[in-house]
């Protein structure tokens, strides 16, 4: 990640955090991908015409979701005072392939819906305190964001 810092009118410190992935394709199923020093197979099961070498791009999207709401969640609770020991995060997507699969158009081609469920590990905290962590936590996740908000995409082919 490249960050750049910006001066405002206001003189104040910005920050923006640039994000760049690069990523060649294998197979029609699978692509290697690297994100910095980082690198990794995104591919589908073999029912979708992969070879189940890593996982699905919506699998890779809820880990992602789940990553950034266990930082974003330790970070809240850190500048809130907060004990947080830990926390468990499970999450279902719900989708209709048939979009992707050109078999129908008749519902969206992403998740229809996905449902988070975080067993967050406080010491000491009282009900309305986890809940109103929970809230700022959902609303500061920079994931929940991307795919709760239209972010503008643009693809173009070079």
């Amino acid at each position: 990640m490249e960050v750049e810092t910006l001066n405002s009118v206001t003189e104040e410190r910005i920050r923006k955090v640039n994000v760049s992935v690069h990523a060649k394709s294998e197979t029609p199923a699978r692509i290697k991908i690297q994100s910095g020093k980082f690198k990794m197979t995104i591919d589908e099961p073999e029912n979708m015409g992969g070879t189940d070498l890593g996982p699905s791009p919506v699998q890779v999207l809820l880990m992602s979701l789940a990553g950034c709401l266990n930082v974003t969640g330790h970070e809240v609770a850190r500048q809130r005072g907060m004990k947080l020991n830990g926390m468990k995060i499970d999450i279902k997507g719900s989708m209709n392939p048939c979009n992707f699969m050109g078999c129908s158009f008749d519902e969206r081609a992403g998740f229809q819906h996905i449902n988070v469920s975080i067993k967050a590990d406080f010491e000491d905290e009282t009900q309305e305190a986890i809940e109103s962590w929970l809230e700022e936590t959902e609303a500061r996740c920079p994931v929940t964001d991307n795919i709760k908000e239209g972010t503008s995409i643009s693809v173009k082919v070079k």
